[in-house]
C-alpha cells in the first residue's frame, strides 16, 4: 500500500514548522515534500543585522536537508495549485516546469512587499522582505558612504549621505536603528569632508513610532532613535520618489539615493491564484487551518486568515509567532487526518509580547506584558532570539561578541545589484539573474501567473500599521506607508516561499506584536 503524499508549499515559519512537525509524527509513514524556492529556512527578525554587518548572512539561514530530516526538498515556486486534481504546478530554478501531485496540501506561502500608487516608489525604493535585499542595501548603503567622500559638490555629497526609511512599524525603525549606527561608524573611521555626519529620516503617517506597541515602549524607541540624530518624521510620508530623491507630503522634496520601503506585507500572490474564499488577501481557514469544503487542504501563516478564538470575530494578526506555531498545528492536523498523529485541535494562541532591537545595547521589549527598555531590554531580546533560532545559536552567538569587541568591516561585497531586488517581485527572497526564469504576479481564477502587473490595491488614508512584517500580514500591510509587518517577533514568515513573506519581518516562544493587521516577518523557534 503506497504512503500517502502531503506537500507542503513554502518553508517560511509556518511551513518550515509544519515540515518538522509532521516529520516527527509521521516517521516514515507518509512521503513529505516541501516546495520552496531556496533549500534553507530564514530567520527574518535578525535580517537588519545582517544589513548593518553585525551578523553574516548565512546565520540567519537554516539549511533545509540538514535540519528536516525524512523530508523531500523540491526547489521551485508554486505557480499553479488544481484543487480539484490535487496537484501542484511549479517551476524550478532553471526555469523547467514541474508538477507534484498530493493527497494532502499545506499552503504556507508567506507574504510580499506592499505596494503603493505612489509615484516612483515601484522603480526607485527598495524593499525588506528576503536576503538579497538585505545584502543589497548593505552593499548601497556603504558605497553612498565612500562615494560622499569623493564628492567635491556639498550637494551631491548630502544627498548621497541621506537615507530616507517609510515605515516606523518593527522592521523599517529597527532598519534605521541599525544602519544609522552603521553609517555613524563608518564616517568615524573616515570623516567626509567638512565633517558632516549621515542623515537619517524615518518616516509614517502613524502619529508615533510602532503604533502597535504599547505607548512607552513606543515613546522609548522614539527617544533612542531621536538621541542618535535620526529625523523622526510622524504623520509625514512619501508623495513621489525620483533617482535624486523624493518629495514628502508636506511638500518637503529631500534630495537622496536611497530609499528603504518599509511600509508592511501582502499575502503572496499565489493565495489570490488559488480561486477561494478571502479575507483581506488572505486564505479563510476554519480554526482547524483547514480550508472550508477542501479536508484535503490547510493553509497557515501569512497565507491564511485564522479565526483568533482568543478574540472572537477577528483574525489572528500576521506575525511570525503566530506563523510559528500555526505550523505546528498545521501538522498535527495534517498527522491527525491520515490516522498518523495525535487527535486533531484548533488553533489557539495568545500574543507573548514583542522585541524591538534598537542596535547596541538597546531595545524595546514587552515579554509576556512586562515593558522592559535599555540594556535590560537588550539582553532579553538577545536571548529571545537564540532561543527562537532553529539552529546556528553558537555561531550567532559568537558574531554578537566579535561584533562587540572588533570593528565592523565596512567593505562592498557587489553580489547584489539594484536591478536584482526590485520592490515589485513576488520573490524577495530570490534574486533575479541575467536570463533567468522570473516569477510573475498571479492572477485569480483558473488562468497561470502572467507578467502581467497586478493591480494596484485603493489606499485608505489610514495611519501606517502594517495589515499584517513578514511578518510577513494578517496584515496586508495597512495601506499607508508605514506599517509593517510584525516584525522581530515570532510570527511572520520569511516573505513567502517564494524566493523571496518569510522575510518585516517576522516564531518561537516570545514576543510578536499586539496590532491588528500586523505585520509578519518575524520569529521562530520553539521546543516541542
Amino acid at each position: 500500500m503506497s504512503r500517502p503524499r502531503v506537500v507542503i508549499v513554502g518553508a517560511g515559519f509556518a511551513g518550515y514548522r509544519a515540515a518538522r512537525t509532521l516529520a516527527r509524527l509521521t516517521r516514515g509513514r507518509a512521503d513529505v515534500t516541501v516546495l520552496n524556492p531556496t533549500d534553507y529556512f530564514l530567520y527574518l527578525p535578525l535580517l537588519p543585522q545582517v544589513a548593518a554587518g553585525v551578523l553574516e548572512a548565512r546565520r540567519v539561514t537554516v539549511s533545509l536537508p540538514g535540519t528536516l530530516r525524512g523530508v523531500r526538498l523540491v526547489l521551485g515556486e508554486a505557480d499553479r495549485v488544481d484543487l480539484d486534481a490535487r496537484t501542484v504546478r511549479y517551476t524550478d530554478p532553471e526555469g523547467r516546469a514541474g508538477t507534484l501531485g498530493y493527497d494532502r496540501l499545506v499552503l504556507a506561502v508567506g507574504s510580499v512587499n506592499k505596494l503603493l500608487p505612489i509615484p516612483g516608489v515601484a522603480e526607485h525604493a527598495h524593499g525588506f522582505r528576503g536576503l538579497p535585499e538585505a545584502l543589497y542595501l548593505r552593499d548601497h548603503v556603504t558605497r553612498q558612504v565612500e562615494l560622499a567622500a569623493a564628492e567635491e559638490d556639498p550637494g551631491s555629497r548630502a544627498a548621497r549621505c541621506t537615507f530616507v526609511v517609510v515605515g516606523a512599524g518593527y522592521t523599517g525603525t529597527e532598519v534605521a536603528a541599525h544602519l544609522q549606527m552603521l553609517t555613524d561608524r563608518l564616517v568615524r573611521r573616515h570623516p567626509l569632508p567638512g565633517g558632516p555626519r549621515p542623515r537619517w529620516i524615518l518616516l509614517d503617517v502613524a502619529p508615533r513610532v510602532l503604533p502597535e506597541m504599547d505607548e512607552r515602549l513606543s515613546r522609548t524607541a522614539d527617544r533612542v532613535l531621536r538621541a542618535r540624530g535620526v529625523d523622526v518624521r510622524m504623520g509625514t510620508s512619501v508623495r513621489e520618489a525620483t533617482r535624486d530623491g523624493v518629495v514628502l507630503t508636506d511638500g518637503e522634496s529631500v534630495a537622496s539615493r536611497t530609499l528603504v520601503w518599509c511600509v508592511g506585507v501582502r499575502p503572496d500572490p499565489l493565495v489570490e491564484a488559488v480561486a477561494q474564499p478571502l479575507e483581506r488577501g488572505r486564505l479563510i481557514v476554519d480554526p482547524y487551518l483547514r480550508l472550508p469544503g477542501r479536508a484535503d487542504v490547510f493553509a497557515c501563516g501569512d497565507a491564511a486568515a485564522v479565526p483568533d478564538l482568543e478574540r472572537p470575530g477577528q483574525f489572528t494578526p500576521m506575525t511570525a509567532q503566530h506563523a510559528w506555531r500555526q505550523g505546528r498545528v498545521a501538522g498535527e492536523n495534517v498527522a491527525g487526518s491520515l490516522g498518523l498523529g495525535r487527535r486533531r485541535r484548533p488553533y489557539r494562541h495568545r500574543d507573548l509580547g514583542f522585541a524591538v532591537d534598537l542596535g547596541g545595547v538597546r531595545a524595546a521589549a514587552n515579554p509576556f506584558g512586562v515593558p522592559l527598555s535599555g540594556p535590560v531590554a537588550g539582553a532579553v531580546t538577545r536571548g529571545y532570539h537564540l532561543a527562537a533560532l532553529p539552529g546556528n545559536r553558537v555561531r550567532v552567538a559568537a558574531d554578537w561578541l566579535l561584533d562587540a569587541v572588533l570593528p565592523r568591516q565596512g567593505v562592498q561585497l557587489g553580489l547584489v545589484r539594484a536591478w536584482s531586488v526590485p520592490l515589485d517581485t513576488a520573490s524577495p527572497e530570490v534574486a533575479r539573474v541575467p536570463g533567468g526564469p522570473e516569477r510573475p504576479a498571479a492572477q485569480t481564477g483558473e488562468e497561470l501567473m502572467t507578467h502581467k502587473p497586478r493591480p494596484q490595491e485603493p489606499v485608505k488614508p489610514q495611519p501606517g500599521g502594517e495589515p499584517a512584517k513578514n511578518q510577513p500580514g494578517g496584515e496586508p500591510a495597512r495601506e499607508q506607508p508605514g506599517g509593517e509587518p510584525a516584525k522581530n517577533q515570532p510570527g511572520g514568515e520569511p516573505a513567502k516561499n517564494q524566493p523571496a513573506g518569510g522575510g518585516p519581518g517576522h516564531p518561537a516562544p516570545g514576543p510578536v506584536e499586539r496590532a491588528d493587521p500586523a505585520g509578519p516577518a518575524d520569529r521562530a523557534d520553539e521546543t516541542d
